[in-house]
């Protein structure tokens, strides 16, 4: 189990995700922004913004994906 933070995938704040693989992470990422935005918080819009293009363009996303999954390995399992 493997823990990012909301800032660590391009978003405002600090709470944390914690899963098993790269793509368990980024798909709470996506629930947390739709969430969030969805209760009013703003300060979400930009990073779902974001978010919604990438799952709309994967292949122009393939940078942060990688990164993404490559910033995942790197980290110690708790």
């Amino acid at each position: 189990m493997k823990t990012m933070t909301c800032r660590d995938l391009g978003g405002p704040c600090t709470l944390e995700h914690h899963a098993d693989s790269a793509d368990a992470i980024i798909q709470a990422q996506d629930r947390h922004l739709r969430d969030a935005v969805k209760s009013g918080d703003t300060t979400h819009q930009e990073a779902r913004d974001a978010m919604k293009g990438r799952w709309l363009h994967p292949r122009k996303s393939l940078d942060w994906y990688n990164g993404v999954k490559n910033a995942f390995a790197s980290l110690p399992a708790a």
